[in-house]
């Protein structure tokens, strides 16, 4: 498989790599009882149950996680979740087939509160896209004193995100939540995703519930955590 090479490292400097410096996208063939498929968690938390139709999971493509990305960002993340501020990073990924394989996660600079994370300087995240043609497939951010959820202004976020890509990821980590230390969600399509579309409000507020019943956001059916998957992450925050 072709390797990804970075033409301008000034731009992105690989602070860390899983699980080895050499970059590359796949170093084996995935053998499948390593790959492990994200299920619903819908029992355990009400908030995120998910009425996802299989055909329309079943059109959705599949996204490959690096099973080292969530404890990698949580590290990277650690001294700001000490200090109760959240931390963002983006997913970037190339497209092979009818899957994504999510091979660099990217963590700007930032602004951050308790409860909220706004990336800076995002023309720094564009041109890393750019150079390594990576798709953004999704985002991840902490909840450093909260539960495991999706606020309004995470709702907003991942509408930017899904409306490009439809298989896009938000990924919340809540390393305090005892019952749900993560989780992957997307917005229900077509109903959140036209809630979302209609909505004008900035900052947090309430969003009406489809009239149907069914959830504003669901569990994600299509992620799978890939232990063959190589990952990079940059770190631009220093």
């Amino acid at each position: 498989m072709n390797k990804i090479g970075l033409t301008q490292p000034n731009l992105c400097k690989v602070t860390h790599s899983y699980p080895s410096p050499v970059i590359s996208c796949i170093h084996k063939d995935p053998h499948a009882s390593e790959v492990s498929r994200i299920t619903s968690l819908s029992s355990v938390n009400r908030h995120t149950k998910s009425f996802v139709d299989e055909s329309t999971s079943n059109a959705l493509k599949d996204v490959h996680i690096s099973t080292q990305l969530l404890d990698g960002f949580l590290d990277l993340a650690k001294d700001n979740t000490s200090r109760d501020l959240e931390t963002c990073g983006v997913l970037g990924a190339f497209l092979k087939g009818r899957t994504y394989y999510v091979t660099t996660l990217i963590i700007p600079k930032q602004d951050s509160t308790s409860s909220s994370c706004q990336a800076i300087n995002e023309e720094e995240i564009f041109a890393i896209q750019n150079e390594q043609s990576l798709i953004p497939v999704g985002w991840i951010h902490t909840h450093p004193s909260q539960s495991c959820f999706m606020s309004s202004v995470d709702l907003h976020t991942q509408y930017s995100y899904q409306v490009m890509v439809p298989e896009a990821v938000a990924i919340v980590m809540a390393p305090t939540d005892t019952s749900r230390s993560h989780g992957f969600f997307r917005l229900s399509d077509p109903d959140g995703m036209n809630i979302l579309r209609e909505c004008q409000q900035t900052g947090f507020h309430t969003h009406k519930e489809p009239v149907n019943g069914i959830s504003i956001y669901e569990d994600c059916s299509s992620i799978y955590l890939n232990p063959n998957l190589r990952l990079e992450i940059c770190d631009l925050r220093h």
